[in-house]
């Protein structure tokens, strides 16, 4: 490999193909905290020239993080389809990106491409991206999962409901659940992070979502986003699950600071499969966001970026139903301000179709980071040109419980309008048999959550 390159009468050389890889990223406060970053602008356009001639059998011949050294690196390995990579083997990463781009390359053949490719080669091709690049690229690629239900369809928009309440107080979770369902909300998912990690709690959640999932024969899952372990026990109890969530990591050292492993999520697999009330072969749920393996210091000098596409190199393991990276949810240590979020949720997206993932995101931020609600609704509507499969939405875009602000009930509602989009077919269908809809449309009681207390008690409506 050549490592070095000259640049407007400046050279430049780099120490290793780590170095290369952290250079080419934009700029992220994260990789900044690590002391990863290129010292100026024209360092990192030398990086990206210098990575972009990087053969992609280099990429895997050197890999950033051996696999005798970590499980992630080695579950990636693992997964690449031989035939596939050997065709592209000897492609440059710039090469990549112009068949990645190229009007005649289809979805179908991004991915079948992707199985042949490491978490390393995604994101090396990102890196040299723009940010038009990475919507034109991901709004190729159509990833469909089936759980209760099947998203991810070409022109569908899906949403995950997340109706938190501070205190779990079930009657305040389902006011909320109400309200997002009156907006056409929930087709990916009902899915609520817990107060109390109890078994107890997430038993009387995981039922009060599950009964009245049945009583409006609502078609949806449910998951309550308690640790993976937590979840086990209360299915093992009886508990209606339709998904079992997990936080994963792109590194084995991050992911045992989640207190998790590919063993134990085997067995959470293999438990979804047998004893969870999902009908499809899709059981699983996870969330990732780029910044967790530096904040658990398990990032090994590898840049958030990569990290964050390894993330997905250890998810197609399990053939989730749903993923999304919570991308501006860590804090301004990791991606500062609204540009680095936009930035960052485009690549997660893209990074995440190119492996196959069934990808959302939860497009937010909290209140410390230097953003605001223009930057996230910007963010939404060229996740949607993406053809992203599904977003978070909460209550007025504010989270009462995890305290950050997120897309709301009718931001998703206007993106849907706005672009032409859907909610999944059968639910759209729901929507319509119950009156929410009307000739594809929100009919006069959206937002208006009172519509299922006076349905179900016989008042006018």
């Amino acid at each position: 490999m050549i490592l070095q390159t000259r640049l407007l009468g400046q050279s430049y050389a780099f120490r290793h193909l780590k170095e290369v890889f952290a250079k080419a990223n934009e700029e992220k406060s994260g990789d900044r905290l690590a002391g990863l970053v290129a010292a100026t602008v024209q360092e990192r356009i030398a990086a990206k020239q210098v990575l972009s001639q990087v053969l992609l059998r280099d990429i895997r011949n050197h890999p950033l993080l051996p696999p005798e050294e970590d499980e992630v690196s080695r579950l990636i390995e693992d997964a690449v389809n031989e035939p596939m990579y050997q065709s592209v083997q000897n492609w440059s990463v710039a090469e990549l990106r112009e068949y990645i781009l190229d009007d005649k390359t289809t979805g179908a053949d991004l991915q079948r491409l992707g199985r042949g490719l490491t978490s390393e080669m995604i994101a090396a091709v990102t890196k040299i991206m723009s940010n038009l690049d990475l919507v034109h690229a991901a709004n190729k690629i159509e990833v469909l999962s089936h759980c209760n239900i099947t998203i991810g369809q070409k022109g569908v928009l899906a949403s995950r409901l997340q109706p938190n309440h501070p205190t779990d107080s079930v009657a305040g979770m389902l006011a909320s659940l109400q309200e997002g369902l009156s907006y056409g909300i929930g087709d990916a998912v009902i899915g609520i992070n817990p107060v109390d990690d109890s078994v107890e709690s997430v038993k009387r959640l995981l039922h009060a979502t599950h009964d009245f999932i049945q009583e409006w024969r609502i078609p949806t899952q449910n998951c309550v986003l308690a640790h993976v372990t937590t979840q086990m026990k209360a299915i093992e109890q009886g508990a209606p699950a339709d998904l079992i969530f997990q936080s994963i990591a792109g590194t084995e050292a991050a992911n045992r600071s989640f207190g998790i492993n590919a063993a134990l999520l085997d067995e959470a697999y293999d438990m979804a499969k047998k004893l969870g009330t999902g009908t499809g072969p899709h059981c699983l749920y996870f969330e990732t966001g780029q910044g967790s393996e530096l904040s658990a210091e398990a990032h090994h000098g590898i840049d958030q970026v990569t990290l964050e596409s390894r993330n997905y190199g250890f998810a197609k393991r399990y053939n989730p139903f749903i993923l999304n990276t919570v991308v501006g949810f860590i804090g301004p240590e990791y991606l500062y301000n609204g540009k680095q979020v936009i930035r960052a949720g485009l690549e997660d997206h893209f990074m995440g179709k190119m492996h196959g993932i069934p990808m959302g995101v939860d497009v937010c931020y909290t209140n410390h980071i230097a953003a605001d609600q223009n930057d996230i609704e910007d963010l939404g509507v060229l996740l949607a040109a993406a053809g992203v499969n599904f977003v978070i939405a909460t209550p007025m875009g504010d989270d009462c419980m995890l305290n950050y602000q997120s897309l709301s009930y009718h931001d998703v509602a206007a993106l849907r309008e706005t672009l032409g989009r859907k909610p999944a077919p059968c639910f759209q269908e729901w929507l319509e048999e119950i009156g929410i809809f009307e000739n594809g449309r929100l009919s006069r009681y959206a937002g208006d959550p009172s519509f299922f207390t006076k349905s179900a008690t016989g008042g006018a409506l």
